[in-house]
């Protein structure tokens, strides 16, 4: 039989989270930052990927070759 597992609420995750931190030796330290930046991006890329998929899909971005081509071009008479 497998057991549900029921994730504590943030409140009572918070207190537990500093108290380890506060203990950690400086390598563990900087693998939990290099674990949290690695989930920020994570978040952002998924929430980046989204807006650009609904902007793309509504036509926002139809005309961006074209635009880039004539930015180019305008770089090249400069």
């Amino acid at each position: 039989m497998a057991m549900a597992f029921t994730f504590p609420k943030a409140t009572a995750l918070k207190p537990d989270l500093i108290q380890r931190i506060d203990s950690m030796s400086d390598e563990d330290l900087r693998l939990v930052h290099e674990v949290l930046l690695h989930t920020e991006k994570d978040k952002l890329w998924r929430e980046i990927s989204t807006e650009a998929e609904a902007e793309r899909e509504s036509g926002k971005w139809d005309k961006l070759p074209e635009i880039i081509s004539e930015v180019r071009s305008q770089l090249r008479r400069a």
